[in-house]
C-alpha cells in the first residue's frame, strides 16, 4: 500500500491558503491538515460559508483530501494562547470553545474531510482536576453530539502539558466517551515517553481518526524537519503500513512557517525515500 501523506498549514502561516494548498499539492501530497485561522478559512467571518464551499472547490481541483485542525493560538482570544479551551474556569469561554469546535464540525462537513482534530487545555493554576474533568466531560458531549449531527469523526489529541496529554489518558477519556476517535501525534510519544510511537499505533489502530508526524526530541515538545530528532520514521511509517492505514498522515511542522516553500516539498520528499 501506498501511505496518503498531507501537510498542515499551520506550517505554512506566512503564506495565503490558497497559495499554500497550491504548494501542497504540487509538491505531491494527498491532502491537507487545515488550522482553521483567521488568515485560513476563518470560521467566524461572516461568509464563512461561501468561503468553506470556495476552499472546497479548490480541494477538488488540485485533488487534495483533508482534515480540520483546531489549535490556531490565538483565534478565541488575542492575548492569551489557546485560550478559551474546554477547562477554562469561566463557563461562557468554555461555550465559546463548544462553538468554535462545533463550527469547525460544519466546515469540515463542507469540505468532505475525514475527521476534525482537538485537545482538551491546559489547566490553571488553583482548578481542581475533578472539576476540570467535569467541564471536559461535559464540553466533549457536546462536541460529539454536533459531530454525529453532521456526520464527521471526532478525533481527541493527547498534548503534553494538557489535561489529556497522553495516550493513556485518553483510553480513561473514551471509556466515557466511546464515539470519541484518537488523533495521534506521534511525537508527543516521544515528549511523554509512556508509548513507542510505533508500538501506539499498533495499540490504537482500531481507533486513530488521524495521525501527525515530524521529527521530536524525546522530553522536547519542539516539532522539528525529519531527520533533525531521534524519531524512528521507518518504524513509524512501517507500523502505518502494517495497520492498513487508509488516512491521511499529517506533517506537522508548526515552526518552519518562514521556510514552507523549501519544507513542503523536502517532507515528502523525507517520506518517500523511506519508503523507497
Amino acid at each position: 500500500m501506498t501511505l496518503r501523506y498531507a501537510y498542515n498549514t499551520n506550517g505554512a502561516a506566512n503564506h495565503r491558503l490558497d497559495d499554500a494548498l497550491r504548494l501542497i499539492a504540487d509538491s505531491g501530497y494527498a491532502g491537507v491538515a487545515l488550522t482553521l485561522d483567521h488568515h485560513h478559512l476563518d470560521p467566524f467571518a461572516s461568509r464563512w460559508e461561501q468561503e468553506a464551499d470556495r476552499v472546497a472547490a479548490l480541494l477538488a481541483t488540485v485533488s487534495l483530501g483533508s482534515v480540520i485542525e483546531t489549535g490556531a493560538r490565538y483565534l478565541l482570544d488575542p492575548r492569551q494562547k489557546h485560550e478559551p479551551t474546554l477547562i477554562t474556569p469561566d463557563a461562557d469561554g468554555r461555550a465559546r470553545r463548544v462553538a468554535f469546535l462545533c463550527r469547525a464540525l460544519d466546515v469540515a462537513a463542507r469540505l468532505g474531510s475525514e475527521t476534525v482534530s482537538f485537545w482538551a487545555g491546559v489547566p490553571k493554576t488553583g482548578v481542581d482536576p475533578a472539576e476540570a474533568r467535569s467541564w471536559l466531560d461535559a464540553g466533549l458531549e457536546q462536541v460529539l453530539d454536533h459531530a454525529e449531527r453532521v456526520g464527521v469523526d471526532a478525533s481527541f489529541e493527547p498534548e503534553p502539558g494538557m489535561l489529556i496529554e497522553t495516550v493513556g489518558d485518553y483510553d480513561l477519556l473514551v471509556e466515557r466517551h466511546p464515539r470519541l476517535r484518537l488523533a495521534l501525534d506521534t511525537g508527543h510519544c516521544l515528549v511523554t515517553q509512556d508509548i513507542d510511537p510505533a508500538d501506539a499505533i499498533r495499540r490504537y489502530a482500531d481507533r486513530i481518526g488521524t495521525v501527525a508526524v515530524e521529527d521530536m526530541r524525546r522530553g522536547d515538545h519542539t516539532h522539528l524537519p525529519f531527520g533533525e530528532g531521534d524519531m524512528d520514521m521507518p518504524a513509524v511509517l512501517a507500523a502505518l503500513e502494517g495497520i492498513g492505514f487508509t488516512r491521511l498522515v499529517c506533517v506537522e511542522l508548526s515552526r518552519e512557517s518562514p521556510r514552507a516553500h523549501a519544507a513542503i516539498p523536502e517532507s515528502i520528499a523525507y517520506l518517500r525515500s523511506i519508503a523507497a
